[in-house]
């Protein structure tokens, strides 16, 4: 059964209604029946709308694609469904519709956004995969945009970890951006929830990544922001997320680097928390860090002693050697010991750091 706010809403994000002429002819359309929609009370759409929908409507091909993506498994979450996150109810320009393909059971967990740049450097990966990675395991469902980058890293060091994610796209199932993202979405759907307000045939546009990054701020108890340029896009998450009350935390970079002046924008002007370790953000919930502490705890004394040198930085082989005292032999086979299980990862010019 397809209820009349299912029918308004989906057929309002398909002809790209704005979220202000919805809320006005839900509040004007008293009880919703798509026929008044039509008759265009007070002129809230516009002639050209108005003969556009029209023109593209016949009700019972309407319902029956309806019909059609909840057999595929898509979910239409309404403000009214017992499933919309509460989290997003009451925030200006709340999604009227979200489309949903996966773990529902998500939206009522505790949520954690991460974002930042599409073109991460080394040092953004490494930080992002040890965050991403930490406040999965410790229970954070894990939040991004299923972009390149700082979005893709989260998303997959979640999954990695053991852990859920959640992705909100800019576009519809069926046109998941960028493509080379589509592995990744399905596996997201099997292991996490995929989400959107816009019909699965609907493709990405300027306008939609903006608008995609309010829900992202507004899913998150916080914002994590690993690194990230001045002008990008992830400055409108963090400007949503100060709007909707949202904690932002941001992890401090090199000044030289344009990649990390977002972040150090947000500590020098006191937007949000400065983060140098997963346990700081863990720490600022009551939370602790549950899953890395039981790893730990199964290291032999030289492994121990290894984490404990990648403690804040990377390192490379050379320093481990020479601070740690273990014979070459032994160290090369705790390093490798210690990648197999997570633990580390090796970098580029026999460089080693935490994940």
């Amino acid at each position: 059964m397809v209820s009349e706010l299912e029918k308004f809403l989906v057929l309002m994000s398909m002809h790209e209604i704005s979220y202000k002429k919805q809320e006005e002819l839900l509040d004007t359309v008293k009880p919703l029946s798509l026929d008044k929609v039509f008759e265009n009370p007070n002129g809230i759409l516009s002639t050209e709308e108005v003969i556009k929908i029209a023109a593209d409507f016949d009700e019972t091909t309407f319902v029956a694609s309806i019909e059609n993506m909840k057999n595929s498994g898509i979910e239409i979450l309404t403000i009214e469904s017992e499933d919309y996150p509460e989290s997003l109810i009451n925030l200006p320009e709340r999604p009227l519709i979200l489309y949903a393909k996966g773990d529902l059971s998500l939206l009522k967990k505790d949520c954690f956004s991460i974002v930042g740049t599409r073109m991460p450097s080394s040092y953004g990966k490494i930080v992002t995969e040890r965050f991403a990675k930490e406040l999965a395991e410790s229970g954070f469902v894990i939040v991004s945009g299923l972009c390149y980058g700082v979005d893709q890293i989260s998303h997959r060091m979640a999954l990695d970890a053991g852990g859920k994610t959640i992705a909100v796209v800019a576009s519809g199932f069926n046109k998941i951006y960028p493509q080379t993202n589509f592995v990744l979405a399905q596996e997201i759907v099997e292991k996490g929830l995929l989400l959107s307000e816009y019909p699965p045939s609907f493709s990405a546009k300027k306008y939609t990544f903006p608008r995609r990054n309010r829900i992202i701020a507004g899913l998150g108890k916080g914002v994590l922001i690993t690194e990230a340029a001045f002008k990008s896009g992830t400055t409108h998450t963090k400007e949503f997320a100060l709007e909707y009350g949202r904690d932002v935390f941001a992890v401090p970079g090199n000044i030289t680097s344009e990649k990390s002046q977002l972040t150090n924008h947000i500590i020098k002007t006191a937007q949000g928390e400065c983060v140098l370790e997963p346990k700081d953000i863990l720490e600022f919930y009551g939370m602790e860090a549950k899953a890395k502490k039981t790893k730990v705890e199964t290291l032999s004394f030289d492994e121990k002693a290894i984490v404990d040198l990648l403690e804040g930085e990377p390192r490379d082989f050379d320093y481990l050697a020479k601070k740690s005292n273990i014979p070459v032999n032994i160290l090369n086979s705790c390093l490798t010991t210690l990648e197999i299980r997570g633990l580390i990862r090796k970098l580029p010019a026999q460089m080693y750091a935490l994940i």
